[in-house]
């Protein structure tokens, strides 16, 4: 472990040990974030939607810097509805807002017991979808791609054509995939990490543990390292 991360170690493992589970240690992007909250960063623990979007809002913070590609993050809770109702039950969740004018749209999507990412990346006309257990997901894809021209042709009235997309389910030889039941959300954090840099996706299972207690201190802090 590098000496930065051990200097922080005593203000994770406070965050995990101290005070109340009902204790917020972060707030921002709407969210409150709880020691119970925190406390699913620990080995073994599933991420909720709370951890997952506060750290969706920390990569697009970042990604108003100079250097990053535009990023738009939609809320974990946004592709359930949007499997369940179609366009129309989501219009008003990009109110004020034009997809169109970001490089990357990331997707984290909740599958009952397993978290999963997709990535629109406007640049390329490219959705890929990310499952660290190697599962595809064409389907979602396809339901993401209609979603897409529905929002283009009602917010900016410009028909997508829909030929010109890519849409691809990244294989298992293609992406890092999970040793163990408990770390898709993590997976999905990194994942879209790496991408909302246009880094290669070049971690590890191994990682899991560093990326963990890592993401504790961004979440406390309200900064990515």
């Amino acid at each position: 472990l590098n000496p930065l991360f051990q200097a922080m170690e005593s203000e994770i493992s406070a965050a995990f040990d101290s005070g109340e589970p009902e204790d917020i240690l972060s707030r921002a992007f709407k969210l409150t974030v709880t020691r119970e909250d925190i406390c699913t960063l620990q080995p073994r623990g599933w991420l909720n939607d709370r951890i997952m979007n506060f750290y969706m809002g920390l990569l697009v913070e970042r990604s108003k810097k100079e250097g990053y590609p535009a990023v738009y993050a939609f809320n974990t809770f946004f592709y359930s509805k949007l499997s369940s109702t179609s366009h129309n039950g989501v219009k008003q969740w990009t109110k004020g807002v034009d997809i169109f004018e970001h490089d990357v749209i990331l997707v984290p999507i909740h599958l009952r017991i397993h978290w999963t990412l997709l990535v629109v990346d406007l640049r390329e006309k490219t959705i890929k979808y990310f499952d660290s257990l190697g599962q595809k997901g064409d389907h979602i894809c396809k339901t993401v791609l209609k979603y897409l021209e529905e929002e283009s042709r009602e917010k900016r009235k410009i028909e997508l054509t829909a030929s010109e997309w890519t849409l691809h389910s990244m294989g298992t030889e293609e992406i890092p995939q999970q040793n163990n039941g408990s770390d898709c959300g993590v997976f999905v954090c990194k994942f879209a990490d790496f991408i909302s840099r246009d880094k290669p996706i070049i971690f590890s299972p191994e990682h899991m543990p560093y990326f963990r207690r890592k993401m504790v201190w961004e979440i406390i802090h309200q900064q990515l390292l």
